[in-house]
């Protein structure tokens, strides 16, 4: 059944599991490096780097709530370091973040400079937040070492012809 049409298409075909995500197979299934570092339930802060429109927002909502943590999303394109530290900093004395540190989604992460990026720090080594950033620029370049060095670099390739034709059929079928 087909939802509302005031929800944009992509919205709509967003995959909800990974079994559902295509054209990133050297991330997804047994061997996979996602599968790896997710074993046990554990998630660890990591910063998916990719061109626009691979999966990198899909993946940390299907990881978040997979592995059971609740998750809030934030952009640097339009959200401020300030709004993401009051948060963080509300949030740290609920008994649901001591028992489960939240996934902190930063979509566009390179566009926080390196002392806004600072903030995250005592809250991942104290364990009071998962981050997953996301960003289409190389982080080497853009994400400040001390951050990088707590997070897993994880590579989104470009969708092959083969994977477009994927979600195209899917789009079809669900859409029709």
């Amino acid at each position: 059944m087909s939802q509302p049409n005031h929800i944009p298409l992509a919205e709509r075909l967003r995959p909800q599991t990974l079994e559902d995500v295509v054209g990133q197979p050297h991330l997804l299934g047994p061997r996979g490096s996602i599968a790896r570092l997710t074993s046990g339930g554990r998630l660890p802060s990591m910063v998916f780097w990719g061109p626009p429109g691979t999966g990198k927002t899909t993946l940390a909502r299907i990881l978040a709530k997979g592995t059971g943590h609740s998750f809030y999303e934030f952009t640097g394109v339009t959200g401020s370091a300030a709004e993401l530290k009051k948060f963080l900093l509300e949030h740290r004395e609920q008994p649901l973040f001591r028992a489960q540190p939240p996934v902190v989604f930063l979509d566009e992460i390179h566009r926080f400079n390196k002392s806004q990026q600072d903030i995250l720090l005592p809250y991942l080594e104290r364990g009071e937040a998962i981050l997953i950033g996301a960003t289409t620029e190389n982080p080497a370049f853009y994400l400040n070492p001390a951050l990088r060095s707590r997070c897993q670099v994880i590579a989104l390739k470009p969708l092959t012809p083969e994977a477009i034709g994927q979600v195209l059929s899917r789009a079809w079928r669900q859409e029709q």
